[in-house]
């Protein structure tokens, strides 16, 4: 078994009965091909409640200061994290993330880039539309609808794969596409409260 499928079944055991976790939607996650998998962000727990969600790994991206900490410097590349400096113009972990879509794998991103203190959904980070528009990969939208509460239901929503065509046809940039996917996640959190 490797460390991915371990340390899955390990968060799985300990944040699914404590925060009661239901997932729905799952009938939208593409079964195959490159996925780009965008999230609202509440919680520092939101990485692995949404890789034990997600039907298949993601890869996600954590800021570089995690990989200097012991112990989970040494874990992060093996649960497929990878490290991106803070600002997005860091261009190896924009390489990095491109090459997981186009390998048909999922990336999964928080395009606030930073945790919503207010639970309320903030402005996304042009970095999520970068990657949507320079891969083919399906834009899946998901909704972590809170609160963090031991033994409170958890909920991850999976919305429908977001149609790319009219925006790549109107020739939008990774700040307005963005926006577009920031628009299907607060519609997620809306739709599901």
């Amino acid at each position: 078994m490797n460390l991915y499928s371990f340390a899955r079944g390990l968060v799985k055991s300990i944040l699914s009965p404590l925060y009661r976790i239901q997932v729905e939607g799952l009938e939208h996650f593409p079964k195959e091909g490159g996925v780009l998998l965008c999230s609202n962000h509440i919680d520092n727990l939101d990485p692995p409640v949404v890789g034990v969600a997600a039907p298949r790994p993601v890869s996600f991206m954590a800021k570089e200061e995690l990989f200097n900490v012991p112990i989970l410097g040494k874990i992060l590349p093996g649960i497929h994290a990878f490290p991106v400096r803070r600002g997005m113009s860091d261009r190896e972990a924009l390489r990095k993330g491109l090459k997981v879509l186009k390998e048909g794998e999922v990336l999964g991103l928080f395009p606030e880039g930073t945790r919503s203190k207010t639970g309320e959904i903030g402005k996304g980070l042009a970095g999520a539309g970068f990657f949507a528009l320079r891969s083919d990969a399906h834009v899946v939208p998901c909704a972590i609808i809170g609160p963090y509460k031991p033994f409170r239901k958890l909920r991850v929503v999976f919305g429908p794969p977001i149609d790319m065509d009219p925006i790549r046809g109107q020739k939008m940039n990774a700040e307005q596409t963005t926006d577009i996917i920031m628009g299907h996640i607060s519609d997620l959190m809306k739709n599901h409260h």
